[in-house]
């Protein structure tokens, strides 16, 4: 049986229930860090790399590490659907909702991983565990 996330916040670098500014930086760039390297279209390497190695040292990293990279898997499954509906007219609509609702969770969640909290997007495929 899989431990809920909010049970596993004990393992911080420091080892105190609360995570260090480090951590919580860290967290705030597997979210902006995505952001930013998303306009490459790599939006999931800086939480994949954050996950492979600073996640092995935190639980609070890992936890948002992993959630940003689920989100940036949904948001290219949706930009591919929103691409290839765009010659029926749909796609021209949904590609720049995709883009702003993108941009407005990302800067939701790096926020919340600055103030030390867990964030869970809205809307994500959870394929990373």
């Amino acid at each position: 049986m899989e431990t809920p996330p909010q049970e596993q916040m004990g393992s911080f670098i420091s080892g105190s229930p609360m995570p260090t500014q480090d951590e919580k930086t860290m967290g705030l760039l597997a979210h902006i860090g995505a952001l930013a390297a998303s306009l490459f279209g790599l939006g999931f390497a800086v939480p994949l790399v954050l996950m492979l190695t600073k996640g092995k040292e935190s639980a609070f990293i890992r936890a948002h590490a992993v959630e940003s990279l689920n989100f940036q898997i949904t948001v290219f499954i949706a930009a591919v659907i929103s691409g290839i509906t765009i010659c029926i007219g749909v796609g021209a609509i949904l590609l720049p909702i995709v883009g702003v609702a993108a941009l407005v969770f990302c800067i939701i969640a790096g926020l919340k991983a600055n103030e030390g909290q867990l964030y869970k997007y809205p809307v994500n495929i959870r394929l990373v565990k």
